[in-house]
């Protein structure tokens, strides 16, 4: 992807991005460098200062004050900007104009669908964290390093690993070990959506997730150490009731890949599944997916070269409220793509990654494109190329800030298969209420025979 000249920051661009597959070793920045966080800089590396045309505002430090509209204890959270209308309406009429602000998905489904348009909304920067997650990133930027040629991690305390990145896999490792809260525990449901807008329940369930280093701040992370853990119980549809699955990532998948159970309730057994990784289709959404897709990305970077391509301004979802917390996931349900008038979209900087296939590798994507917000380092977008260099699939992650815990949420997101026309929207968790950062499950809930308790339709 071309980057426009003023749409890149010059500081960004005054760094050396060396090719990744090479380097053993990236080692942390120099202390000179460090020194920008928090300065002209934010704490997680964003730019502080808003954009020249005033668009992007500076940084204010986030959402961490409830609108009054929130019940404390509560896991449904209004939307804050519920008064603001669209400054920007892109469509098939003025998407040329814009089209370098756009993913390539959001264009072509602007110009595929008259139906579809993008509604821009005033900027906020709500995306805040934790002050013991801040103080750690600042130890990490003259700290961390990415070792085994950017797959794995050396002396990362919990936080933003790499603040200041000089690498795709650093960019990237950022997203994977974001603050997401110490524990999530949901209801949430999957839905396929074909052409024609009629939608099929993929999967409803409930899922734990678990992220065991940000138990204890000031803990080095590396080697095998879990940095990720999923457990889910499926409900529906009645074939899949009483079906459950389990996936945990460390720190360093070289040493220790992705490790995955399966139970079955006609077999009553649980079973090791090594298989669900990469590309694998992913149950969860009927196939519409892979297991690499789950929030955007996820998983280890082995089969790809990654590259640091720049930062841009670009219009992105974001504040997404409306849809997050919807009551009824039918009222997102459009013939192919998701209602308009409940996604908000804003401009915001993004990091760009791009992801080229290895040759001595297999993957159904060979090229796919990464949009990370700089405030929050969410993978908020992804362009997905299939072998023919044609665009396969687009990806969108619905962030809005808990602004009640100082978590920046990405859990609902979705993929258009532009091949298949047809969509998916994962992870749904307004119909039950919101999200419910619970405390985590003890060691042995995490133990795989643990998952023989779905058993029971």
């Amino acid at each position: 992807m071309k980057l426009k000249n003023d749409t890149v920051m010059t500081w960004v661009m005054a760094l050396t991005f060396a090719a990744t597959s090479t380097m053993n070793v990236h080692a942390a920045v120099g202390q000179e460098e460090a020194e920008k966080l928090g300065q002209v800089l934010t704490v997680v590396g964003a730019e502080k200062a808003g954009n020249a045309d005033g668009s992007i505002p500076q940084f204010a430090g986030g959402l961490s004050t409830p609108p009054a509209a929130f019940k404390t204890g509560s896991n449904f959270r209004p939307n804050p900007f519920a008064g603001e209308a669209p400054e920007l309406v892109i469509d098939s009429a003025n998407v040329d104009q814009h089209s370098e602000e756009l993913t390539a998905t959001t264009v072509e489904l602007i110009k595929r669908f008259p139906t579809f348009r993008v509604d821009v909304y005033p900027t906020h920067r709500t995306a805040a964290l934790p002050k013991a997650n801040l103080e750690n990133t600042l130890k990490n930027a003259t700290n961390a390093e990415a070792t085994d040629g950017g797959l794995a991690l050396k002396n990362v305390l919990p936080g933003v690993p790499f603040p200041i990145p000089q690498s795709g896999h650093e960019a990237m490792w950022n997203h994977l070990l974001r603050f997401q809260g110490r524990a999530i525990e949901t209801e949430y449901d999957s839905w396929n959506v074909d052409s024609a807008g009629v939608a099929t329940l993929a999967t409803s369930g409930t899922a734990f997730n678990d992220y065991p280093i940000y138990r204890n701040m000031d803990e080095i992370i590396e080697g095998e150490d879990i940095y990720y853990r999923s457990k889910i119980y499926y409900s529906k549809p009645v074939r899949r009731a009483g079906e459950a699955l389990m996936v945990q990532d460390a720190v360093n998948p070289l040493a220790q890949p992705r490790r995955a159970w399966q139970y079955l309730p006609g077999q009553r057994r649980v079973k090791l599944a090594p298989s669900l990784a990469y590309d694998t289709p992913n149950p969860g959404t009927a196939g519409s997916s892979t297991f690499d897709e789950i929030f955007v990305f996820s998983g280890a970077m082995d089969r790809f070269n990654w590259t640091l391509k720049g930062k841009k301004e670009m219009y992105v979802p974001y504040n997404t409220y409306d849809l997050t917390y919807v009551d009824e996931a039918e009222k997102l349900f459009t013939p192919n793509h998701l209602e308009p008038d409940l996604v908000r979209w804003e401009k915001h900087r993004v990091w760009v990654v791009e992801a080229t296939l290895k040759e001595d590798k297999r993957h159904i994507y060979h090229k796919r494109t990464f949009y990370l917000d700089e405030d929050s380092w969410v993978a908020l977008a992804a362009d997905n190329y299939d072998s023919r260099g044609q665009l396969y699939r687009g990806a969108f992650a619905f962030i809005t800030q808990s602004y009640d815990r100082d978590i920046p949420d990405a859990t609902p997101h979705m993929f258009y298969d532009l091949v298949g026309g047809a969509y998916n929207i994962n992870g749904l968790v307004g119909p039950y209420g919101g999200i419910n950062y619970g405390e985590p499950l003890s060691e042995a809930k995490w133990a795989p025979q643990s998952l023989a308790g779905a058993g029971i339709r």
